[in-house]
């Protein structure tokens, strides 16, 4: 008997249990990301008007990817209602481009054996990934043709092209030493995109280049000073005097001091960058031109992240925050997920606890302006349990809306079912899980089996399992239409037994 068939009775076009993965499930993204949500949803969402953390522990496939792409999708659609009250979404869920860049600055050695890398993992390498994120994203936002394809997909930072030329000088330099620290675009050369950005954010710096200037004339009448002296140091009997040529180089120093001074100064901001940021690709070359770039006096006391301390990482989001508010956006967020999936932790427990333990700090989790949306692997919790007071004392867990089990009942495992159904099903059909069964299967049988299933991922594919062994016990010629509680109990009993290996 025909899978489709047996579907298409029960008013069903296509098969509502084929997918498993959020991030690659059509029904779940054209449909059931409005419809279909979490009872804790409220309190993970919270108000986007004041950012909030809320970190949830949930085992595989119990909708954390789903939620994560709800929130996003309700994030967009709030911007999109309130143009001058937006949030900047940073979405922080692809980790192994930030760890393989850690593991170069480690070396081979370190590199070879992942809990040795993750140990040197910081706080502040996490916020140097999420300000590459957002400074990316931004600049990317900045440089966007107006007319050009970009804007046709709408992800929540879109910002208008009005906006870009209120910026004061101030904000054009703040954004322009982020992008010399944590632009990581690949669509140009370094220095072509920062020049690009300097144009477009209109910021002169004629003035970073009078010492370099000043040096080359002075290079040019030193020259000029030892051609005369040269020519006038011949005596009466044409023997040359030397005496005062000793002064030549000290001149020729002097005139390149200042010049000297600057360039050593961004040299070594350049190789402190290139050191210290380690989730990113920085070059010290290219650092270094690119701060050749500013006034000296406008470099002087800005902050960059060439020192393994958070320091210098707060001075630099707050920057970046005061930039988007001039932007139109009152705060961030942040969504963190598919933490267990980076090959370095492999989902081993210990492996993520080195990974995820050093975000959590309440100093940045209480940013102001900044909330996180963690959605993290259910062995995690049971890890925070086992940690001592410094620990707790420094993430203050009791402050950030931590949901500790990410749990379905039967009931709202049920409800979820029936959405994907009603999704998939055809014009004016209604058809409910319960239909799909004989009466022998009560609906509250279906209830208190769903709920053995604990979680949307084996709903689905316990679901499918049994749809397809009714369909294979049966011909097209002699179809049935209703499974059996035969077939329900068997296919039950298997794939919970499958469960708990």
């Amino acid at each position: 008997m025909n899978t489709q068939s047996f579907l298409e009775y029960h008013g069903i076009i296509r098969n509502p249990f084929a997918e498993e993965d959020a991030q690659t499930d059509p029904v779940f993204k054209q449909h059931c990301i409005r419809n279909a949500y979490h009872p804790a949803w409220d309190k993970v969402y919270g108000d986007p008007t004041e950012p909030a953390t809320a970190i949830i522990f949930g085992p595989k496939g119990s909708g954390k990817t789903a939620m994560r792409l709800q929130i996003d999708q309700h994030l967009v659609q709030f911007n999109e209602q309130n143009p001058g009250k937006r949030v900047y979404i940073v979405r922080y869920d692809d980790f192994n481009p930030f760890l393989d860049h850690f593991c170069e600055r480690l070396g081979k050695r370190a590199a070879r054996k992942p809990e040795k890398a993750l140990d040197a993992w910081r706080l502040w390498d996490h916020m140097d990934a999420i300000l590459c994120l957002s400074v990316t994203e931004l600049i990317d936002q900045v440089l966007a043709d107006p007319n050009g394809d970009r804007q046709l997909h709408n992800d929540g930072n879109q910002i208008d092209a009005s906006g870009i030329n209120k910026l004061d000088r101030n904000d054009a330099r703040d954004l322009l030493l982020l992008a010399a620290c944590y632009d990581q675009s690949t669509s140009s050369t370094f220095a072509g995109r920062f020049e690009q950005l300097r144009k477009r954010l209109n910021f002169q710096n004629w003035t970073a280049n009078i010492d370099f200037w000043f040096a080359a004339v002075w290079g040019v009448l030193v020259v000029a000073v030892v051609g005369w002296m040269f020519y006038h140091s011949f005596d009466d009997e044409g023997v040359p005097t030397w005496n005062l040529l000793w002064l030549i180089p000290i001149l020729g120093f002097l005139g390149k001091l200042p010049y000297l001074i600057r360039w050593t100064k961004c040299q070594l901001a350049a190789m402190g960058i290139h050191r210290h940021m380690r989730v990113g690709k920085r070059e010290t070359s290219a650092v270094r031109k690119v701060l050749l770039k500013f006034p000296g006096k406008e470099l002087e006391s800005q902050p960059v992240p060439r020192y393994d301390r958070t320091d210098d990482r707060y001075e630099l989001l707050r920057k970046f925050q005061g930039i988007l508010s001039r932007l139109g956006f009152d705060g961030m967020i942040v969504l963190m997920d598919r933490v267990d999936e980076p090959h370095m932790t492999g989902g081993k427990p210990e492996l993520m606890r080195r990974f995820v333990w050093p975000m959590l700090d309440n100093k940045l989790l209480k940013h102001p302006g900044l909330g996180f949306k963690m959605m993290l692997p259910e062995e995690l919790y049971r890890d925070t349990e086992r940690e001592n007071r410094e620990f707790h004392e420094r993430a203050r867990l009791d402050k950030q809306n931590v949901i500790p089990a990410f749990q379905w009942t039967g009931e709202s495992l049920y409800d979820v079912t029936r959405s994907r159904m009603l999704a998939c099903a055809g014009e004016g059909k209604s058809p409910q899980p319960k239909d799909l069964f004989e009466d022998e299967v009560s609906y509250d049988k279906l209830l208190s089996s769903f709920e053995t299933l604990r979680v949307p991922r084996h709903l689905f594919r316990f679901l499918y399992r049994v749809v397809s062994e009714h369909c294979n016990q049966f011909t097209d010629t002699e179809p049935k239409y209703k499974i059996s509680r035969s077939t329900f109990e068997t296919s039950l009993a298997l794939y919970t037994r499958e469960m708990d290996r």
